[in-house]
């Protein structure tokens, strides 16, 4: 397995990723918290911790490699479509009615409530934290929201839906956009005045490496899953990574 340190923002993680690519989970170096995939993977992510925190890699190394004794997961049993609930009690929410960047500004307002005085002296102060990365990033997601209300303009075959909840941890897709193009997942990344740099996979903001371009094609299999079991459809879904106000997007390949 393939183990990836990330720190931005105050944040710093773990991301695990098996040996075919595929994602195992994240762990939160902060909070000491697992976040697994999926439920059965929750083994294979801790030793891939724990091999990584007994590796002999200086601090700085950015990706280390763990190899772990991984028993062979069973194959998934068949999907089961649910019974429908009655209408009246089924729970339900109308995706259209949200606003771009709500759950980021619900993030944000959660984090400003938990630490008022903290949040207003980081303000005043310029320091980058948890809640300005969570306001600024539904800054980004309104203004890629303009440009897609624009597009709806001139094509009205399109529909576009916004900070689209989904998993139970909080995530959400910033825009999904259906049209006559194809189906879209769009994460808006708002780096004001940065540096981009696209290479295949290796996507550098002002030399500095993310993990966009593996989390966007993720997104758009999650999307893909999803949108699939709901219409009984093959539906394919492509990942698009925004960045919002940089000055310069290098792209190589």
């Amino acid at each position: 397995m393939v183990v990836t340190r990330w720190r931005r923002y105050g944040k710093d993680r773990l991301y695990v990723t098996a040996a075919d690519g595929s994602a195992v989970g994240w762990h939160d170096l902060v909070d000491d918290v697992a976040h697994p995939e999926r439920p059965e993977l929750a083994d294979q992510l801790a030793a891939a911790v724990v091999g990584w925190r007994g590796s002999d890699a200086p601090p700085e190394t950015e990706t280390v490699t763990v190899t772990a004794p991984v028993e062979a997961e069973p194959p998934p049993e068949p999907e089961q479509t649910p019974e429908p609930e009655p209408e009246a009690e089924r729970a339900w929410q109308d995706l259209a009615e949200l606003a771009p960047g709500a759950q980021a500004r619900k993030q944000a307002a959660e984090l400003r409530e938990a630490a008022p005085v903290r949040t207003f002296v980081a303000r005043v102060f310029g320091v980058h934290t948890e809640e300005r990365a969570w306001r600024v990033g539904a800054v980004g997601e309104e203004k890629v929201a303009d440009r897609l209300a624009k597009l709806v303009a001139k094509d009205p075959r399109w529909r576009v839906l916004h900070a689209i909840p989904v998993g139970e941890r909080g995530s959400d897709i910033d825009h999904l956009a259906i049209g006559p193009g194809g189906v879209f997942t769009i994460n808006a990344k708002y780096h004001a005045g940065a540096k981009i740099w696209v290479g295949g996979d290796t996507f550098l903001v002002n030399g500095a490496r993310v993990p966009y371009v593996r989390n966007s094609r993720h997104e758009a299999r999650r999307a893909g899953r999803l949108l699939s079991a709901v219409t009984g459809l093959e539906v394919s879904v492509t990942g698009v990574v925004v960045p919002v106000r940089a000055d310069d997007v290098v792209v190589k390949e």
